[in-house]
């Protein structure tokens, strides 16, 4: 056992004290925390341990006007052995009794039953299991009751108790398991609307997305990932179809005024943001259409046109002006702008070519400019034999576009080798099932030419690009070349910012030929933000509308106004306490691809992948774990303090059952830093009230309960006057059975009306592959605590 400082304060201050301390846990009856300290239960072990055993007055149990008053540390051997307890609240008795053996309940206090960790074979005894697992209440995000064994685990769903990883790996944060759950059952509007808190375009993203999401999905440790992006472009154009019900004008004006130079994702994001809030918006475009690289740098086969002009349709809409064909610094003066405004935003992009010092250089052509162009429809075959210098998602559509153009040979060469390529793995596989030859581990060394037009190219090979801290450090063989014949050499190798418009009156601080963004996208002047490429460099479009976003908020604060609509929206939602999902999920282990054109049907117009069908999304949408913790709350007396309608007061405060025992899943979720348990005051019954706690354990010297029912009611002229009924060990919470007492209350109590309520009891519930049997268990269960 590890060190660690013991304090025995002798008043509650004093306890407070310590606990606010970094890194300090209290200990109540000590038989949990033990564990912890022994075997590393948890993933930080504590510095500090604080004994609240020890303080004065917490120990009593005593029946006061307002009904019983249980001491935090008063032991379940106490409440077992009251008399008090047993006159009045016998079912209590019973809970206390039912909880291990006479040894355990003499150290194990009623606070520390109530307050203690959930309960799991996997996050308990990891190495019986096989050693260190990815335990999501520990330390990493998956449970793995949902696939492995699972006998004992939550009927009624599971608890989120970190980020999901395809949450965590989208650079939006987007709230995908939440939307999963509305697409199931149906619930589209709703689902949009969740995606809309972070991405205001998903009709665009969904095509164009690298998916991070989609490499953080917790089904790639069993089978296959979930294909999120189909889903989404299912919303996403679900989205634009109602986009007068999704994007529409704000109720009022705020009176402040807003620019935006460039009309990229991160730019378009600000101005959706800020208009919705009743901001004027301005955006500023030099290209004769909006969109910046979502409308001139990315292929209408994989984005068509059509998709963006709707989508900047709507924000006109709204109200957000555009000024296309605008050019700041020739047309107008950034100064001029921001005179004008109440803030400004930078969203320029990275349009302009950087050159790499490569001999004969001069006589190749930038390929972000190819595309523009091609996106101006200048629909030339750029040569016969075409070689792209790159591997990334640009390269890629530089080369794919070549060859669709007409060019009979194009080959690709690139540093990384095939599974080290930064573009990703689909448009990889769409290029070679195109006749793109790719070349890995290469780097151009020399430009060949023949009366002053390029003839080929030669490269040196790259036997490694990152050096041993995993940066961008390439290694040549000089000694190693290859040579090819080429008529036109397409560099796509990276693109910087042009930032020549930044001259003048305001101009901006830069730093490595980009825009130095601070917190919040703050510039080096006053009222002047900056997102997306130009601060950042080339990065995806869902990073450029996170910054879009994050600068939006940035200049709401700048203005001094109440939070963004988008805010409030997504501050209001509110999680539900325990995650669904579809109980076939652990069994479908392929996920539905979207329908691809055959090579042969490819071309520069129109789209390469299609949408999947409703039946087909919603399909795929019940594939997703709705990753959560799903292991059941062990306490067996929260669960009859619950039925009873029991109050804790705590150092601050007094809190509803419902609220403590149910709030949440995790009691340091509920109590703030340095909150303590003293004491729980359990209501008087009203005469006649009939109340039962019952378990079933696989043994009675072990306290852990498979099935717990905890409940009081009460009846008049024979019908149901009152009732309240918990189930415990079914779910993370105790869960309260709201619908059968409100099924029960004027009614007869027989074998129907028993029958009856154990059915709806239990129609909610979710079982996993093993733990089917508390469900029939249950139901017994529920209709023997109504007496039949």
């Amino acid at each position: 056992m590890k060190n660690f400082t013991y304090k025995n304060p002798s008043s509650v201050e004093e306890a407070v004290g310590f606990l606010m301390e970094p890194d300090t846990v209290a200990m109540g009856g000590g038989t949990d925390l033990l564990g912890v300290l022994k075997d590393g239960l948890l993933p930080e072990y504590p510095r500090q341990v604080v004994n609240l055993k020890g303080i004065p007055g917490l120990n009593r149990i005593e029946e006061r006007e307002d009904g019983l008053h249980i001491g935090a540390a008063a032991t379940l051997r106490d409440v077992a052995d009251s008399p008090v307890v047993g006159s009045r609240w016998p079912a209590l008795q019973t809970a206390a009794k039912s909880v291990a053996t006479p040894n355990l309940r003499n150290t194990a206090t009623v606070a520390g039953n109530i307050c203690q960790d959930i309960r799991c074979w996997y996050y308990r005894y990891p190495d019986i299991l096989g050693g260190k697992i990815n335990c999501a209440r520990k330390s990493g995000h998956l449970c793995s009751a949902m696939m492995g064994e699972n006998r004992y685990h939550s009927i009624f769903g599971a608890a989120k108790v970190c980020e999901t990883p395809c949450t965590g790996k989208c650079p939006a944060h987007t709230d995908i398991s939440a939307y999963m759950e509305m697409v199931r059952a149906g619930e589209y509007e709703k689902a949009a609307r969740v995606l809309l808190e972070v991405n205001p375009m998903p009709a665009i993203t969904s095509r164009v997305c690298a998916h991070f999401c989609m490499e953080g999905c917790n089904r790639n440790t069993y089978d296959e990932s979930l294909n999120v992006g189909s889903i989404e472009r299912f919303l996403g154009d679900y989205i634009l179809e109602h986009a007068d019900q999704f994007l529409k004008k704000p109720e009022r004006e705020n009176g402040k005024h807003i620019s935006i130079v460039g009309s990229g994702p991160a730019g378009l994001t600000a101005a959706c943001y800020l208009r919705q809030s009743g901001y004027r918006v301005t955006v500023y475009e030099k290209q004769k259409e909006a969109g910046g690289c979502l409308s001139y740098a990315i292929p209408a086969y994989r984005l068509p046109k059509e998709i963006v002009r709707r989508f900047v349709g709507a924000l006109e809409h709204m109200g957000v002006a555009f000024r296309c064909g605008c050019s700041v610094g020739t047309d107008i003066q950034l100064e001029e702008i921001y005179q004008d405004s109440d803030g400004v935003m930078l969203d320029t992009g990275t349009w302009k070519r950087p050159l790499i010092g490569l001999a004969g250089e001069e006589l190749t052509r930038f390929g972000l400019e190819f595309l523009v162009d091609v996106n101006n429809y200048i629909l030339e075959k750029p040569g016969s034999d075409v070689v792209v210098v790159g591997g990334g998602n640009v390269a890629m559509d530089v080369a794919i576009t070549a060859k669709r153009l007409g060019a009979p040979n194009v080959t690709m060469v690139c540093l990384e080798q095939r599974d080290g390529m930064p573009a990703n793995e689909e448009e990889v596989t769409r290029a070679l099932e195109e006749g793109v030859v790719i070349q890995n581990g290469w780097g151009p060394k020399e430009v060949l030419r023949q009366d002053g037009a390029v003839s080929g190219i030669v490269f040196k090979s790259c036997p490694r690009v990152l050096d041993e801290t995993g940066r961008f450090n390439p290694v040549y063989d000089e000694d190693k070349l290859l040579t090819l014949d080429a008529d036109i050499i397409l560099m796509a190798i990276g693109q910087k910012a042009d930032l020549e418009f930044l001259n003048g009156a305001y101009e901006v601080e830069t730093e490595r030929g980009r825009i130095k963004a601070l917190e919040g996208n703050r510039t080096s002047v006053d009222g002047i933000f900056a997102g997306g490429d130009v601060t950042t460099g080339p990065a995806t479009v869902i990073k450029a509308i996170a910054a879009g976003k994050e600068t939006a908020v940035a200049i709401n604060r700048h203005c001094g106004l109440e939070p963004l609509e988008v805010e409030k929206v997504q501050e209001a939602r509110e999680a539900a306490k325990l995650a669904s999902f579809d109980p076939g999920c652990r069994h479908s282990h392929s996920a539905v691809k979207s329908p691809l054109l055959p090579v042969e049907e490819r071309g520069m117009d129109k789209e390469d992948m299609g949408s999947l069908p409703e039946e087909a999304v919603r399909g795929e949408a019940c594939r997703c774990f709705n990753c959560g913790c799903l292991a059941v709350n062990p306490s067996d007396m929260a669960n009859m303090l619950y039925a009873y309608g029991a109050r804790v007061r705590t150092s601050l405060r007094e809190l509803d059952g419902a609220v403590f025992f149910a709030g949440s899943t995790r009691v340091k979720d509920i109590l703030k830093p340095g909150e303590i348990v003293l004491e729980i005051v359990v209501p008087k019954p009203e005469p006649g009230t009939v109340a039962v706690y019952d378990k079933y354990r696989i043994r009675k010297s072990i306290d852990f309960a498979v099935l717990a029912v905890a409940g009081t009611y009460r009846l008049e002229d024979g019908l149901v006057k009152e009732i309240s009924l918990v189930l415990g060990a079914v779910a993370p919470i105790p869960m309260k059975m709201t619908e059968v007492e409100n099924y029960l209350r004027g009614k007869a109590l027989n074998e129907e009306t028993a029958r009856e309520a154990a059915e709806i009891a239990l129609r909610h519930a979710i079982p996993l592959e093993m733990n089917g049997y508390k469900i029939e268990m249950a139901k017994v269960m529920v209709r023997r605590f109504l007496g039949f």
